[in-house]
């Protein structure tokens, strides 16, 4: 497991957008302090030198996630460094 960063906002299309400090890859499964589920990782964007993430959030109240930090479990078989 490993931290992604921390949630700025919800967007209109209920989304989470979270400042990247480590960059997940598109589809992993997001989880919060707690290791509760809260989404996935729907898309990358913005400069490369400070990225942003979409997360497709599962919650119903994903706006209590604003400025929570948030975590990834890698794929199967994918080490980090």
């Amino acid at each position: 497991m490993y931290r992604i960063g921390r949630v700025l906002h919800l967007s209109s299309s209920r989304n989470l957008i979270v400042k990247i400090e480590n960059t997940p890859r598109i589809g992993e499964t997001v989880v919060d302090e707690n290791l509760t589920p809260v989404g996935k990782v729907f898309d990358i964007f913005g400069p490369v030198s400070s990225p942003y993430a979409a997360i497709k959030s599962t919650l119903r109240e994903a706006e209590k996630l604003t400025d929570k930090i948030l975590y990834v479990f890698p794929s199967k078989g994918e080490k980090r460094k």
